[in-house]
């Protein structure tokens, strides 16, 4: 079984600090590797794998201003399709653009949606439905429009995240800053609550960052900029609690598994993928605002460090992941 896997090339996989799609690509491949699978990783040219690596876009577009992002968008995709017919699947985590090539091709595709950027792009969808396998991340993320052959969890390395069962003295607010993820919730939340705040993520909302997070930074709430892959682990697993006061229906959340690999149990808004992810007592808390969110962090004592990474072992692994995806080429295969 010979298998091509799509990255974007908006940042290197895996990347260097931010880029959730490129580092779920990386687990998956490297993953895939580790089954004696013949992979070959479309990526951009600085990538690291243990895959064979294709690439014509030499580095990632967010972090060399110089490269024209579609441009290289449309260079780099088509280089997959052009050398199709050497493979069995192609594993499409580009978002909609390749599904234009899928009625050109012989060779099967299948399309990790990794969200819906916007309803705008729904046409794509659509008119691909029957050309292509649709994987979800998660249920709450499906389309009634759509067929999906499975949903398939992102996984994660466990070991990059160790267990702390003692519980630490500060909240945690892990994420892009941006109204979307509810920076300024979680600033409210610690302020209610009279904690101490670490904020970790990369600013991709500027003027939300000057108005509602940069005039509530002192010694007790603290953005200490994009954490990556070796701070990770320190900075979660030290906290008290993850905040997730998210205001969009989030597709998946890899911060949130993150944090409870190490233990930290997490508080979710109850929207998008989280009640799938978070178990009410077991391995945090969902609740409906602010206030609620506050009021709960009295209870997370009572939430065993030790169970909330146990979820994680047997339901988000990348050997979970990586198995799952198995299943879904093979099943392509024999359709």
């Amino acid at each position: 079984m010979k298998i091509a896997v799509l990255s974007p090339i908006a940042w290197r996989t895996p990347p260097r600090h931010y880029g959730p799609w490129e580092r779920v690509v990386s687990l998956l491949t490297e993953g895939l590797v580790k089954e004696k699978i013949d992979v070959t990783l479309f990526a951009t040219g600085d990538s690291i794998t243990s895959a064979q690596l294709r690439s014509v876009c030499p580095s990632p577009y967010e972090e060399d201003k110089t490269i024209d992002a579609k441009v290289w968008e449309c260079l780099h995709i088509s280089a997959i399709m052009e050398q199709a017919e050497e493979f069995d699947v192609i594993h499409n985590n580009y978002d909609f653009l390749p599904l234009s090539y899928s009625g050109l091709i012989k060779t099967p595709m299948v399309t990790t949606i990794h969200g819906f950027s916007s309803p705008k792009i729904m046409p794509a969808f659509k008119k691909y439905n029957k050309r292509t396998y649709y994987v979800s991340i998660s249920n709450a993320d499906r389309n009634s429009d759509l067929d999906y052959i499975r949903t398939v969890y992102h996984g994660i390395d466990l070991d990059n995240f160790t267990l702390n069962e003692q519980n630490g003295d500060y909240l945690l607010y892990f994420g892009r800053i941006h109204p979307d993820k509810g920076t300024k919730e979680a600033i409210q939340v610690a302020k209610m609550a009279r904690m101490k705040l670490v904020i970790a993520g990369i600013i991709q909302d500027k003027s939300y960052y000057e108005e509602y997070v940069k005039p509530s930074l002192n010694e007790d709430i603290t953005y200490i900029g994009s954490v990556g892959p070796r701070d990770r682990d320190s900075v979660i697993r030290h906290a008290y609690a993850l905040l997730h006061p998210i205001n969009f229906s989030e597709p998946f959340g890899l911060s949130v598994v993150e944090s409870m690999a190490c233990g930290t149990p997490v508080l979710a808004f109850a929207k998008g993928s989280m009640p799938e992810i978070i178990q009410n007592g077991e391995n945090g808390f969902l609740v409906s605002g602010i206030e609620e969110m506050a009021h709960k962090l009295k209870d997370v004592g009572t939430i065993s460090r030790k169970t909330c990474r146990e979820t994680v072992v047997k339901r988000f692994s990348q050997e979970k992941m990586v198995k799952e995806y198995i299943e879904v080429y093979k099943e392509i295969l024999n359709h």
